[in-house]
């Protein structure tokens, strides 16, 4: 398979292309399709199969056509990841593939200055990346509004867990709106990431990939 088989727009196709990406990794080949067509999933995926861009990519490309219709400013989507690092990291790839469009996101997370993030959101960025905490945080001051973001991804979900943010992460998805799509990848599947699959996705596919 390759990423012209997963029918992306050229724009796409190129910041791929331009990024040195080669072939789909079975994270993506599997996962592209099934978030493309508006599915919910549940991915069980470790750190360095490529899942990072096996979301992206369909989220980007769903921005993109809602963009050509037109549509009112705001976070569309929502990435929630266990460290500032991942946070950063996430924002770098996205924004790589979204080189040739007019989408832009943005990294959100403690121990950066918080009024540097609410100038940044101010000036209009389409999906977030961030830390449950750093999340909540601007969710409080009321400068991360929820009523459009139409997918949330939780990225390293058990990581999360393992860090304590359960009742975060469940505050945060009780705060999106219902008609949503949701997304979540996570290296174990613990009875806890089950309860929150069962409570907060609808009939989500199932996609395993073991690293090799």
């Amino acid at each position: 398979m390759t990423f012209e088989d997963l029918d992306l727009i050229e724009p796409i196709c190129k910041a791929l292309v331009q990024e040195g990406y080669t072939t789909p990794t079975p994270i993506q080949s599997e996962a592209i399709p099934i978030v493309s067509q508006g599915y919910d999933l549940l991915g069980c995926a470790q750190t360095g199969t490529g899942k990072t861009a096996a979301f992206s990519i369909p989220i980007i490309q769903r921005l993109y056509l809602q963009k050509k219709k037109g549509y009112k400013r705001g976070i569309k989507a929502l990435i929630l990841t266990p460290t500032r690092e991942l946070a950063i990291q996430s924002a770098e790839e996205i924004n790589h593939l979204a080189q040739y469009l007019p989408i832009h996101a943005l990294p959100i997370y403690g121990g950066q200055e918080i009024g540097r993030q609410i100038r940044s959101l101010k000036d209009g960025v389409q999906v977030i990346i961030g830390t449950p905490g750093r999340v909540m945080d601007h969710m409080r001051r009321k400068t991360v509004k929820m009523d459009q973001i139409h997918t949330v991804v939780l990225d390293e979900a058990d990581e999360m867990l393992n860090m304590g943010f359960l009742e975060d992460m469940e505050t945060i998805l009780s705060a999106l709106p219902e008609e949503r799509q949701t997304l979540m990848f996570s290296a174990t599947m613990p009875q806890a990431i089950q309860r929150i699959a069962a409570n907060f996705q609808k009939d989500p596919q199932i996609v395993r990939v073991v690293k090799k």
